[in-house]
């Protein structure tokens, strides 16, 4: 009965442990969308029987010992016999950790096999997208490319679209990963595992999966001072609505007569230094492209949602979202701030 009672005040124990995980299951590795998710979610749980196995043997001989051999000593004062080396436990011990090591190896090689794939021999009969990724302090940029490897005049930033697979046409994602000052870290747990951004350096990683939705991730590696508000969002559409967003993302912003004057404005501003609006002379590279700003759900590389009063602060001034980030407070009026909020609004 006590025995019982124990199973169950431990499953109720491991249900309470599960239900935060299943609040933020949008961010486990227990639940891949996608083949190389799955397989490092596999190799995650047999490392974990492997060393959760060696943990209950070694943590059981130690608990027996302690409860058999507790005695203090003999009776007469006589020291217990001393054993001072057994030669099949000193093979055991060292035969034993080395299969385990040799057996993880071969794991951890077939799984590296599985998770980094030629980006250059994408699956017969398949439709790749090539995105290169650059990382900045603190946000996303992404260049496109086309199918064919060419590259696309379209550069996003914050929100990355990838189109689902289908069970005729599977659509790898191939990502080429940059950075532009710090190490930073591409992970985005249900799609893939964590690859990093090394100045210098070019890492590649690509995903898959056949299930729309919005994929949440963040920023793995220290990077300063706002690295815990680098966050990453992956969503995941339809061939045909990717298709109808990437045809819109691929055209330049629309002169609409009616904002001209805050167009101006904006023109006006040392904004344009960072920021690009294709199809304007706002040509900056150094902050995000703005082109299609108001197509995005969020700012501050999903900070906030995207909502008028979030950007007038943001445009306001943005240390107060993102303290230490590198856009400056323009210390604009008040007019000049409705102005250029009224025309970045139009910008879809």
């Amino acid at each position: 009965m006590k025995s019982l009672r124990r199973v169950t005040g431990l499953l109720l124990l491991l249900l309470a442990l599960a239900s935060p995980l299943r609040a933020a299951e949008n961010l486990s590795i227990f639940d891949p969308v996608s083949p190389s998710g799955s397989a490092i979610r596999h190799v995650f749980v047999l490392v974990l029987a492997i060393t959760g196995g060696i943990f209950v043997l070694v943590e059981g001989i130690l608990i027996y010992s302690l409860v058999m051999f507790r005695r203090r000593g003999t009776p007469d004062g006589t020291e217990p016999p001393q054993v001072y080396g057994s030669l099949p436990i000193e093979i055991a011990w060292t035969v034993g950790p080395a299969l385990v090591v040799f057996v993880l190896v071969l794991i951890m090689i077939r799984t590296e096999l599985e998770v980094q794939v030629d980006p250059n021999r994408p699956p017969p009969g398949s439709r790749p997208l090539y995105v290169t990724v650059k990382g900045h302090q603190w946000w996303w940029e992404y260049i496109y490319e086309r199918n064919d490897g060419k590259k696309l005049e379209l550069i996003t930033a914050n929100e990355l679209h990838v189109p689902a697979s289908d069970a005729k046409t599977p659509r790898p994602v191939y990502l080429t990963l940059l950075s532009v000052d710090v190490c930073h870290s591409f992970w985005v747990p249900r799609l893939a595992g964590k690859t990093d951004l090394i100045p210098g350096r070019t890492n590649h990683m690509w995903f898959q999966t056949d299930q729309p939705g919005t994929y949440l991730g963040q920023c793995a590696e220290y990077c300063g001072t706002q690295h815990a508000n680098m966050l990453l969002r992956v969503i995941v559409d339809t061939p045909a609505a990717f298709e109808r967003w990437l045809a819109d993302e691929m055209k330049d912003a629309v002169d609409n007569p009616a904002v001209r004057k805050q167009r101006d404005v904006f023109l006006a501003q040392s904004c344009v230094n960072c920021h690009r609006i294709r199809g304007t002379p706002a040509k900056g590279t150094f902050g995000p492209d703005l082109t299609h700003l108001m197509s995005r759900e969020t700012l501050a590389s999903g900070m906030v949602p995207n909502t008028r009063a979030n950007l007038r602060q943001w445009i306001r001034d943005p240390q107060k979202i993102k303290p230490g980030c590198l856009m400056p407070d323009m210390k604009l009026s008040e007019n000049e701030v409705d102005q250029v909020l009224d025309y970045l609004l139009t910008l879809r």
